[in-house]
């Protein structure tokens, strides 16, 4: 028996309508939500069961209704006294069990009184003068696997994730499939505890021999260690695990897409020549016979063995394949050999003419910048450290060997020219990529984008050119059906697209104190209504609310403590700045 199994047969021993728990009763029933007299409103204070606390009638509980043939699972959204007996509450009110409290409760689902299985919504409404209870934190902990328990034995994998409440009954596990199969994203304000939930969801994981590429934003991953996890780091970070790997992108993973944002040509001259050059260069990899130290010369140059060259077939295709390498160190320098008129003036039209000075002048601008690109510090793993392992060769090898982490570091990746952008499009591009050739059909993976509002949703260039980063929008929208699912981790969901945040099945809400984080959230999922995301403010560090389609209220539950803590503190001004 699974310890999922035994706790449900011990929960279903003692009972889940105990009456040391008894709240009140039904006093008024609507379509949506019932009225409670409380019995014990009026205490100074909750009272504590089986290790843990209840307040018996507090805003925010979860209750049962027993039914006729059924048991309702509600919330307490507010508590209040009837008009006339607000003066009973004065200033030197002391608590009395004749208070004539009122309770609102929220009707969310109902529990089989035989095998205690969860249905989301309403079987048949209570009843005035049914008794209510608080539910035992035990049986709202079990929700998740009330609702997928088949009772035919088989136990499915189950991440375990917190608890609700600090009874050790109470531990919340939830299976990949609700957690990850429809996306999932953890939000949460500064300080709310969102790198540990990340985390914690990691250890979950590689526990259960799951597949994670985790692109660590800010270097704060890098204490997870074993023989089942793989760093490697693009750039200089300040901190590198002893056995990560430096790796380099190599330019040959770039589309035609990403070097228009990486160069931004403007007006209607750079552009055309940019795209004309990157064709010069792949037809002089392809037929090295036409070039001349790797350039196309054009000036006053015959255009037929070119022309020949390009109308066959093999050729074409490949010179006009966005994905086909070439040599981009030669792109400025090739630039110019494109600064020419298209024919000989009233002569052979089969010939290039001589140097256009002024479209040189016009793409001088887009040759300089080029040129400062790709000699930057913030592209040195691009163009420069071609020694160093490519980190399509490390992701191809964690795929195929029994390791369960890669941790790709970007933290050493400078932010000027977009390059922390443009580098992880391209390594979110090549996962999309291996998932739509199969490889992730018997061993789904998870791609977790930490700091994600660094990435998605960004728009390169000007009005007249420019390049949507959108490698992880089309993980979201499509990466599912060939195993590839993601979960985004960030503090401000308000810049993530509604698009993306509406492809998210699942959502991991910590404390959000915005109002347009709320609303964004609120919109993004047609599982939370106002009166479930009004308690997003009030959840506490490190708690957490779960909320998707596969969840039929939002579960809070205390994230358990990770073992490999992420480097997530601020400064310690205590220790640092102490006066001597």
């Amino acid at each position: 028996m699974s310890d999922l199994d035994e706790r449900l047969r011990r929960l279903a021993q003692k009972g889940i309508l105990r009456p040391e728990l008894r709240v009140g009763v039904v006093s008024f029933v609507k379509s949506y939500v019932a009225h409670i007299n409380l019995r014990d409103a009026g205490n100074p204070s909750g009272t504590h069961f089986e290790g843990g606390r209840y307040g018996k009638g507090e805003v925010g509980e979860f209750i049962l209704v027993e039914g006729q043939r059924s048991i309702l699972l509600g919330r307490i959204m507010e508590v209040r006294l009837p008009d006339g007996e607000r003066q009973i509450i004065g200033q030197d009110y002391a608590g009395s069990n004749e208070l004539d409290a009122i309770g609102h409760i929220q009707l969310l689902g109902s529990i089989s009184m035989v095998d205690f299985h969860f249905t989301a919504g309403v079987d048949t409404y209570p009843r005035l003068g049914d008794r209510v209870y608080a539910a035992p934190h035990q049986l709202i902990a079990l929700i998740p696997y009330l609702m997928i328990r088949t009772g035919d034995g088989d136990t499915p994998v189950q991440l375990e994730l917190g608890a609700v409440g600090d009874a050790n009954e109470s531990k919340v596990s939830i299976t990949p499939e609700k957690l990850f199969g429809r996306h999932c994203a953890i939000l949460g304000a500064t300080g709310g505890g969102k790198s540990w939930t990340t985390a914690r969801i990691i250890e979950e994981c590689i526990k259960h021999k799951g597949k994670i590429i985790l692109l660590d934003a800010t270097g704060e991953y890098g204490e997870f260690s074993g023989d089942e996890v793989m760093h490697c780091y693009l750039g200089m970070p300040v901190y590198k695990p002893e056995t990560s790997i430096a790796c380099s992108l190599p330019p040959t993973s770039f589309q035609e897409s990403d070097f228009m944002a990486l160069f931004l040509p403007s007006g209607k001259v750079q552009g055309p020549k940019l795209r004309e050059a990157i064709r010069s260069l792949r037809l002089a990899m392809l037929c090295p016979e036409l070039a001349e130290g790797g350039l196309i010369f054009k000036a006053n140059k015959s255009k037929i063995d070119i022309n020949q060259r390009l109308s066959e077939e093999a050729i074409g295709e490949r010179v006009d394949n966005p994905n086909q390498g070439f040599d981009v160190t030669l792109l400025a320098r090739q630039i110019e050999q494109e600064c020419v008129y298209p024919t000989e003036f009233g002569k052979n039209s089969q010939k290039w003419g001589n140097y256009d000075s002024s479209s040189y002048s016009y793409c001088l601008s887009l040759i300089i910048r080029i040129n400062a690109v790709i000699s930057s510090a913030a592209y040195e793993c691009v163009f420069g450290r071609s020694t160093d392992k490519a980190i399509t060769d490390a992701i191809s090898e964690f795929l195929r060997e029994d390791q369960r982490l890669l941790c790709i570091c970007l933290s050493g990746i400078q932010h000027e020219f977009n390059a922390r952008e443009i580098i992880a499009n391209t390594i979110g591009r090549y996962l999309l990529y291996l998932a739509r050739k199969g490889d992730f059909k018997a061993n789904p993976a998870v791609v977790v984008v930490d700091e994600a509002h660094h990435f998605l949703g960004r728009q390169i260039g000007s009005e007249d050119m420019f390049s949507r980063l959108d490698a992880f929008e089309l993980i979201a929208k499509e990466g599912r059906k060939f195993g590839l699912c993601i979960c985004l981790a960030t503090q401000r969901p308000r810049d993530i697209t509604e698009g993306v945040l509406s492809q998210m099945g699942t959502l991991v809400v910590h404390r959000l104190t915005n109002d347009r984080d709320r609303e964004i959230v609120e919109r993004a999922c047609g599982e939370i209504d106002l009166s479930a995301s009004s308690f997003l403010p009030n959840l506490q560090p490190g708690e957490a609310a779960i909320i998707g389609i596969d969840f039929p209220f939002p579960l809070a539950i205390r994230i358990n403590k990770p073992s490999y803590r992420p480097r997530s503190d601020g400064p310690n001004y205590q220790k640092h700045w102490k006066a001597e």
